[in-house]
């Protein structure tokens, strides 16, 4: 049975007691200091995120990841297109830990639906993590794809939805209530862009949120007086207007 780690106190961020927050990135460093910290209970990356960080070698990036958090859930991606290969994947990468769950994307980039595989896999036995879900009736075709008895995760992209102008609190409320018709299975917030997104994934019931390392810094502006926040706004404009060396 894998160490239960609490969520983050309420002390630290008021009114969050319930809500984990999951680590999202691919660096080695970030993560270990957040470990550390214990301002997360988990982490998440993707094949993106682990290119943009210069990642070489995806087993050993990972591998690496687990052996200094072992007993947090990590989430790690598949990157094959073809739906057999993800699963071939999705058996490797399951094997690497009871820690590890697998992130299947809810289609591959020709659109085809992978819930066949998630089916399978989870049936397995395989923790997965379905992502790059966007529409509820991709929620309601995952949940009914996951096994009733193995864990889960459902990632949906919230803040991808308000990208597009819409209001993502309907979505994740409607999908927490279908999720439940699986009792293991945890709704996941991704896409965060701000503080805020934390106390909308706690409004709306979601289980899990992830917060890269730029938006875990912004958690110390948390109830911040607004007119020190505007004077130390301007100082930073004086600073680096002097610090360029404008003139007019």
């Amino acid at each position: 049975m894998l160490h239960q780690v609490q969520p983050i106190q309420a002390a630290q961020l008021p009114g969050l007691a319930t809500l984990k927050i999951f680590g999202d990135g691919a660096s080695l460093e970030d993560f270990a200091r957040m470990y550390r910290e214990g301002t997360v209970t988990g982490f998440t990356t993707n094949p993106t995120l682990m290119r943009r960080a210069g990642v070489t070698y995806y087993e050993a990036f990972a591998k690496a990841l687990i052996s200094q958090s072992p007993e947090y859930p990590i989430s790690f991606e598949v990157f094959a297109d073809d739906l057999a290969e993800m699963k071939r994947q999705a058996l490797k990468i399951s094997s690497w830990g009871r820690n590890v769950y697998v992130k299947i994307p809810i289609t591959n980039s020709k659109g085809v639906s992978t819930l066949p595989i998630v089916q399978d896999l989870s049936a397995q036995g395989v923790k997965l993590n379905v992502t790059a879900i966007l529409t509820l009736e991709q929620v309601a075709g995952t949940v009914e794809a996951l096994d009733p008895n193995v864990p889960a995760v459902i990632s949906i992209f919230a803040g991808r939805i308000a990208d597009t102008g819409m209001d993502p609190m309907p979505v994740m409320r409607a999908a927490v209530a279908m999720a439940r018709a699986r009792p293991h299975a945890e709704v996941l917030w991704a896409s965060v862009r701000e503080v805020l997104n934390l106390y909308q994934a706690q409004e709306t019931g979601c289980h899990i949120i992830t917060c890269t390392p730029d938006v875990l810094k912004k958690m110390s502006l948390y109830g911040k007086d607004l007119e020190a926040l505007s004077l130390e706004t301007v100082q930073m404009f004086l600073d680096d207007a002097t610090s360029a060396g404008y003139t007019l």
